[in-house]
């Protein structure tokens, strides 16, 4: 046994297909976190897989550079009275951790309006997202093991930690919450704070401490994981974009597209949309509708160029609940700071006004660690009304999503990525001659 709790030998054989799938194709549109996973559960049960990514690489827009954190403690959804006042005192504050556009928008105001419609839901989601990334933790250590991934993976924990009295009451009901979906995460006073990460400078009534939680680079290891689905026979298009999706009238996919100024039309027997923001335009063209909505989030990457900055950031990761901002360390040389939430369509501006307070934020925290090199970047995460991810089947056969993970795609995706491609992997052997399937857990 290794440390990932498995065989490593019998882990690193891989699945034979079933004969019965072989003639059906399977295209996955986005090769993000969730594409990727998805691809790669679906390519490890014996599936023909196509993926279709407009970019150049795999892991080019909301995977590029997040947070970082793998945070079951992260879990409790947005969807709550606390939240929407915290929201409505924060509306006119340019740094303020969440931000509107209140340019009129039908999408955006229809949204936030499903958005309040679901805080009677607040209790079951947070419960229910807990569970599902517990489970997701170990289906992604499983991989990176079998696959032989380096992703600047930290097993150290994540801290939450609170100003004052008021937000630490805040944070105990939501630890109840968290606890009821079977996380461990215990309080931690001013001094075990300081114990548990000594380069944290500041005053602090108290904290929780999730030591089962852990950090890591999502680019890494979406790129490396996109290199395993090649070595599984799943075949990548890059820089090809999606110009529309229909069915026939035999219940195949049409998916045409176009790279450089190459056109064409391939046909599928399912897909699997992955495509974050990008799933609610293609929902609609296949008659259905998947509510996701842009939602901006900013990092900045700190270069620790010397030795002082190397000492003195983090190893710990880190939640300042005030400021809703979330660190992690990526190796020796990076410390990635991230937060905000910005509701202003489809805009991936970087703007300096939002990224001024994370800069700010680390001279404060972490005031010798140099932020002479500083690289900004801004994201959308595809977020539904009620902050759970669209994963299994829609309104038209053979049509499958697995998108709108919103702030947790990274911490979710491996577990939904397991969760839709038995849907699939069921869908094939209801229409195979044979009722049987050799189906090979991720």
């Amino acid at each position: 046994m290794n440390r990932w709790g498995s065989d490593a030998g019998a882990s690193r054989r891989r699945p034979q297909p079933d004969l019965d799938h072989v003639m059906s194709h399977i295209a996955v549109i986005g090769a993000g976190i969730t594409g990727v996973t998805t691809a790669y559960a679906l390519a490890r049960r014996g599936h023909r897989v196509t993926v279709i990514e407009r970019h150049r690489y795999a892991a080019m827009e909301t995977s590029f550079a997040n947070g970082g954190q793998l945070s079951a403690s992260n879990a409790e959804v947005w969807n709550s009275r606390a939240t929407v006042f915290k929201g409505l005192r924060w509306m006119f504050t340019r740094s303020a951790p969440l931000l509107l556009n209140p340019r009129p928008s039908w999408h955006k105001y229809s949204w936030i309006g499903e958005f309040l419609r679901q805080i009677p839901n607040y209790r079951r989601n947070t419960v229910d997202t807990v569970r599902l990334a517990i489970a997701a933790r170990e289906h992604l250590f499983s991989i990176a093991q079998r696959e032989g991934i380096a992703f600047d993976h930290e097993q150290r924990g994540i801290l939450h930690f609170h100003a004052t009295r008021r937000e630490f009451d805040a944070a105990t009901k939501v630890n109840a919450l968290l606890r009821e979906g079977g996380l461990e995460r215990r309080p931690v006073t001013p001094d075990e704070i300081r114990a548990i990460e000594p380069a944290l400078q500041g005053q602090f009534y108290g904290g929780f401490y999730t030591e089962s939680d852990s950090t890591g680079d999502i680019h890494k290891f979406t790129r490396g994981l996109a290199q395993a689905c090649e070595r599984l026979g799943v075949e990548l298009r890059y820089d090809t974009t999606v110009e529309s999706v229909s069915q026939t009238a035999d219940e195949r996919i049409a998916i045409a597209t176009r790279c450089d100024a190459l056109a064409d039309t391939s046909m599928f027997d399912r897909l699997v949309v992955c495509a974050g923001v990008g799933s609610r335009a293609l929902a609609a063209q296949l008659g259905e509708r998947v509510n996701v909505y842009p939602v901006k989030g900013y990092s900045i990457t700190v270069h620790l160029d010397d030795a002082q900055s190397r000492a003195a950031a983090p190893w710990v990761s880190l939640l300042d609940d005030k400021a809703k901002i979330v660190t992690s360390r990526l190796g020796a040389e990076r410390f990635r700071i991230a937060g905000t939430a910005e509701l202003n369509g489809e805009n991936r501006d970087i703007r300096c006004d939002r990224v001024e307070p994370l800069v700010r934020w680390v001279r404060e925290h972490f005031p010798a660690v140099s932020t002479e090199r500083v690289v900004p970047w801004a994201g959308l995460r595809p977020m539904l009304p009620g902050m759970m991810p669209k994963v299994g089947r829609g309104r038209r056969r053979h049509v499958f999503y697995n998108t709108g993970h919103g702030h947790l795609g990274w911490t979710l995706s491996a577990a939904t990525a397991q969760a839709v491609a038995d849907l699939v992997s069921a869908d094939l052997s209801s229409c195979s001659p044979r009722t049987t399937a050799a189906t090979v857990s991720g």
